[in-house]
């Protein structure tokens, strides 16, 4: 507990860039994933086509080898950026192919009469799908959603790979200089429970103030 207590300042400060990525890397994924559910579902086939293509190819890739790749790959065709931003862009267009799958579940359980109702009143699909299919699909899928988000505060501790440091990086920079690991990963694991613990009790709370009733 000492050795946690003397490095708190490198842990805390951690702990904030984790909050960072989570929160752009989420927010990233919140959004490409509502574009690519709408190719998911677009009553267009090519359109449908690129939009599973999108989820195929990046729900069968691990995020750490679309890390390295990023983080090696794109300064040799000229795209500079730093590790922080590197990784913020790969972990939120690898969440998005799972946010695409969610929101295409709930999308799913809207009944058809509300997109018939939607184009007989003259709404096109995109005004149908943002006005009246996607705020409905949102209200059942605030769980799944939340899973998502705690599978991407899990997965931002694969960026201490390319350089950012992170709470896992700041952790192993300081078992390298006390060599404690057992208290110092320890701590750090509790920091990630907490985090999946607050954002459970969050969707928790929501899903039961949105769900509707059928």
């Amino acid at each position: 507990m000492s050795v946690l207590l003397e490095h708190l300042p490198e842990l805390w400060q951690g702990l904030i860039v984790t909050f960072q990525l989570t929160a752009a890397s989420f927010a990233g994924a919140a959004v490409l994933g509502m574009l690519v559910c709408a190719l998911r579902v677009a009553p267009v086939r090519v359109l449908r086509a690129i939009g599973t293509a999108y989820v195929e190819t990046f729900q069968n890739l691990p995020l750490l080898v679309l890390l390295v790749l990023a983080f090696f790959g794109l300064p040799e065709i000229g795209l500079q950026a730093p590790p922080l931003v590197t990784a913020i862009v790969v972990i939120a267009v690898y969440e998005a192919a799972y946010v695409a799958e969610a929101l295409r579940s709930g999308v799913n359980s809207v009944s058809k009469g509300q997109g018939e109702a939607a184009r007989a009143i003259g709404l096109t699909f995109g005004q149908s799908l943002r006005h009246v299919i996607l705020p409905q699909a949102l209200r059942t899928v605030v769980q799944p959603i939340g899973n998502i988000f705690i599978a991407t505060a899990m997965n931002t501790a694969l960026a201490a790979a390319v350089g950012v440091v992170d709470l896992t990086a700041a952790a192993n920079r300081v078992n390298l200089v006390e060599a404690q690991p057992i208290p110092i990963f320890v701590g750090a694991g509790v920091a990630y429970a907490l985090i999946a613990a607050a954002a459970g009790f969050v969707t928790g709370r929501l899903e039961r103030r949105l769900v509707i009733l059928r």
